[in-house]
């Protein structure tokens, strides 16, 4: 086909939707065989696969929901994935996590993020990394959060003993609600910090006027939450149905997932996304967000308008 129509040719000249369908396919094979983007975290420089894996959705039980879940765990490091982020307040999910990452020997391969407790008092003394430990299954965590800044005056000195201690390699804070971002932004002042996780999506950016900003500057790494809509109502859903705009094509994108991801991923305060994903199918989709071509300014400003005009 390439020797025939260029990609721009295709998809800009309107040519026959079989043709069009086809050389998606083949867009989508080719930003699978790209290098994954990465960026760096601030305070080290050591580099992360910028899209994740959020588990909300990984407490359960049932056997074929399990080997779901088991089938995504298996192949996200295999698809060059790194980052997965669980929590406490997550039910089990920590403990599934746990369980199946050992049953699959490829922990070493994964950069692991949890949260302290989300409500109520931390347990005594080093409890809370204790319990994180024995939840998940190992002896070392990547990235320790305080969960919406419960007990922060607390555990934020723990963390930063544990740190030292080298029982975990970064430390951070996490918020997924507006109203706690003024905390935010004064936590990123007064509190060294490796890493905020804050919620920002294309149709969720208040974010994006003062603490993004703040987080660039102070040399935080950031990670977004709920970068599709989540609980807030998936951003997928306004769209469904919906051909992509032949542009798209010209950021590697073949899916509405991908697009409203590599929005999120293109912000230069923004170090990695971390959809909730239990599918494989969705797995690969959403981790070819992580290759190929990331909008410029221009071209975010060319999602949001898009944005305005499908969601209203």
């Amino acid at each position: 086909m390439s020797s025939v129509f260029t990609r721009r040719e295709v998809l800009h000249g309107g040519i026959a939707a079989g043709v069009g369908i086809a050389l998606s396919g083949a867009i989508a094979e080719a930003a699978d065989s790209l290098p994954a983007i990465t960026k760096p975290i601030p305070s080290t420089g050591e580099k992360l696969p910028v899209v994740g894996l959020g588990t909300n959705q990984y407490s359960v039980t049932a056997p074929e929901e399990l080997a779901a879940r088991r089938e995504v765990l298996e192949n996200f490091p295999k698809l060059g994935a790194k980052v997965i982020d669980t929590a406490r307040g997550y039910g089990e999910s920590e403990v599934v996590i746990g369980k199946l990452l050992k049953e699959l020997g490829n922990r070493d391969q994964i950069f692991l993020a949890t949260k302290t407790l989300i409500r109520g008092e931390p347990t005594a003394g080093d409890g809370e990394l204790e319990l994180a430990f024995q939840r998940l299954q190992t002896d070392r965590i990547d990235l320790l959060q305080i969960h919406n800044f419960n007990a922060i005056d607390v555990l934020f000195p723990k963390l930063q003993e544990w740190k030292q201690a080298k029982k975990v390699r970064y430390i951070g804070i996490t918020t997924s609600t507006d109203d706690q971002y003024p905390k935010v932004l004064e936590a990123l002042n007064e509190l060294k910090l490796d890493f905020l996780q804050v919620d920002y999506s294309i149709d969720n950016r208040g974010s994006e006027e003062k603490i993004l900003p703040l987080a660039k500057e102070k040399g935080v790494a950031v990670l977004t939450n709920v970068p599709l809509g989540g609980r807030r109502g998936s951003v997928l859903t306004k769209v469904a149905g919906k051909p992509l705009p032949a542009w798209a094509a010209d950021y590697d994108v073949t899916s509405w997932a991908q697009l409203f991801l590599k929005y999120n991923i293109s912000h230069p305060a923004v170090t990695a996304v971390i959809p909730g994903t239990t599918k494989i199918t969705h797995l690969k989709d959403n981790q070819l967000a992580g290759r190929g071509r990331l909008p410029d300014a221009a071209g975010r400003k060319k999602i949001e308008e898009l944005w305005a005009s499908v969601s209203g």
